[in-house]
């Protein structure tokens, strides 16, 4: 019975991997045929880099568990791609070029997430801020880009190139600058994050309020009893 059981598990993850892989290839593709995927592993990195890692994730253990962690390395030094095996990401992963990408492994990403080179996605050691970054669905993250701490991004976000994020972004915002200045913006995203897929997760899981940011236990809390709007911008 017990390894009846693993064997339905093994599958279910496989289907599972599977349909996250294609769901990466249509980012790119608009289509996940296997004529799409074969054409999408020979041309794009960024694709190439993620099915290993969907598969390195899929197997905690045995020959299998060190084969993807070793083509991942082999990969990371040629790519330049730095994603943590532990990092929880959504479906439609897009990597649009070759360079530096790095995520902390503990860190999340929703579904239909843009990264473009020299992002950042980090940790931060101390202070209110301790730990890892939330970042929602339909996240355009820009060239450049650092995003630290225990911070919160909402759905169809913005960041722009080389702006350094500390603080929580609503939904529907632009994030510009160093420190960021937030600017609210209806479909923010809109002609950047291309071929949408299927959310894993729905947006209300990552929905962060102007003034409030969504806790990890999915209640909204205020912070410095909300922020002020001045400008267009929140500050």
């Amino acid at each position: 019975m017990n390894q009846a059981n693993q064997a339905n598990q093994a599958e279910q993850a496989d289907r599972t991997v599977r349909g996250l892989i294609a769901s990466d290839c249509r980012r790119y593709a608009g289509a996940a045929t296997p004529s799409a995927v074969i054409r999408t592993w020979l041309t794009q990195w960024g694709f190439r880099y993620t099915c290993l890692l969907r598969r390195a994730q899929s197997h905690r253990r045995g020959i299998a568990h060190y084969w993807y962690r070793w083509r991942l390395l082999r990969m990371s030094r040629r790519a330049g791609y730095q994603i943590g095996y532990g990092a929880g990401i959504g479906a439609g992963l897009f990597i649009g070029h070759r360079g530096t990408v790095i995520v902390n492994g503990q860190a999340r990403l929703g579904s239909n997430v843009n990264l473009a080179p020299g992002v950042v996605i980090g940790q931060e050691n101390r202070g209110a801020r301790r730990g890892v970054p939330v970042i929602g669905n339909r996240t355009w993250i820009g060239a450049g880009a650092v995003i630290v701490g225990a911070v919160h991004i909402g759905n169809d976000v913005l960041i722009a190139p080389n702006a350094f994020v500390n603080v929580d972004v609503p939904d529907h915002s632009i994030a510009i600058g160093n420190p960021a200045r937030i600017i609210h913006r209806d479909h923010a995203t809109e002609g950047y994050c291309q071929h949408p897929v299927e959310p894993s997760d729905p947006d209300e899981v990552f929905t962060v309020r102007d003034g409030g940011v969504r806790s990890r236990d999915g209640n909204t809390r205020m912070r410095d009893g909300g922020a002020r709007m001045r400008d267009g911008a929140v500050r």
